[in-house]
């Protein structure tokens, strides 16, 4: 079986570019996969190079039973659980039991949206351009009858692609912008993307002070659900040093107040600290406007980048229904054209 193949990159930029010779295409937030068949051996490579078939067996066996027998495609691994196509649900996935992942593959098996092709047969199609190398994916899964094997969509459309942008939240993460002219470029930044800048404004609920410091470090956010309860969203933490003494000043005040009232910070996680647990709770009547990038079981999957107070904001008005929705398999079949 071959090395592990380094993926092709996408530098961010801020808006589309324009112009002949373009293909647009959604960018997927899921697992990066790199599938190689080479007769009866199948292998997934992650982004960094890692092993994935243990994690999903499904896939490996479904590329075990396609009619191509050597192949070695690009795509994302996703998981379409009942209400949306959760990243949750991939990370899950990680486990060290086999049995567990047994089940998981059986109850909630991944698909795997396919967007490039490197070879097929026995053709190396690296270094040729990216129309041709389109063309032989759509003919390799045109011949494939398998549900979860899909074909990412393009467009030529600049128009179409910004509402793909404009729709982007959950699953759908944003627009890739590619030269149909261009070679596969192993590990380099050769891909343009652009992701949509989203804001939200919570309350803030809580604060962590800084490592051996009794200075603010972090702003814990919340959001109100439709009963009242204030949920832990996550957090901002992007402050000059002058700003710290100045947060700490202006939240002494609010100190010991009731914090959050529905999921606090500090829960159970594999990722859970002695000091991530350690927060000092906010009576909840400052807003902050942040700006985020993915939302992931209802909460900001990064840190959010901190705008401005918003002194005009009544704190109820801060409410979960602002965030992104998930993307559901329903929108996802639209996209792709699945019905």
């Amino acid at each position: 079986m071959t090395e592990p193949i380094a993926p092709m990159e996408a530098l961010l930029a801020a808006e589309l570019p324009d112009g002949q010779g373009w293909q647009y295409e959604p960018k997927w937030d899921g697992f990066r996969c790199i599938a190689v068949r080479d007769g009866g051996e199948v292998a997934l490579w992650s982004k960094s190079g890692k092993p994935l078939a243990r994690y999903f067996p499904e896939v490996a066996r479904m590329f075990g039973r396609c009619r191509a027998r050597r192949f070695v495609i690009d795509g994302e691994l996703l998981i379409a659980g009942e209400e949306a196509v959760s990243f949750d649900a991939l990370q899950l996935r990680l486990h060290p039991a086999a049995s567990r992942i047994a089940k998981l593959s059986a109850e909630t098996p991944a698909l795997f949206m396919a967007f490039d092709c490197l070879a097929l047969g026995a053709k190396t199609l690296a270094a040729e351009p990216l129309a041709s190398r389109r063309a032989a994916l759509e003919a390799m899964i045109g011949k494939e009858r398998e549900e979860r094997l899909l074909l990412s969509p393009t467009t030529a459309s600049r128009d179409e692609a910004l509402g793909w942008l404009k729709r982007s939240g959950g699953a759908l993460d944003g627009v890739i912008a590619k030269r149909l002219e261009d070679p596969y470029r192993p590990g380099e930044r050769a891909m343009v993307k652009v992701k949509m800048k989203r804001t939200a404004d919570c309350v803030v609920g809580g604060f962590r002070f800084g490592k051996n410091s009794r200075e603010v470090a972090s702003l814990l956010l919340g959001l109100y659900d439709e009963d009242g309860l204030l949920h832990h969203v996550g957090f901002t933490a992007a402050f000059a040093a002058a700003d710290r003494k100045t947060w700490t000043a202006e939240l002494g005040p609010l100190a010991g107040g009731a914090g959050f009232t529905g999921n606090a910070p500090g829960g159970p996680s594999r990722w859970a600290t002695e000091r991530s647990s350690e927060w000092q709770p906010l009576d909840p009547r400052l807003v902050v406007e942040v700006e985020y990038d993915q939302v992931t079981s209802g909460r900001f999957r990064h840190g959010t980048r901190l705008l401005r107070r918003r002194p005009d904001k009544d704190p109820r008005q801060c409410r979960c229904d602002q965030l992104a929705p998930p993307l559901t398999p329903a929108q996802l079949r639209q996209l792709v054209g699945r019905r």
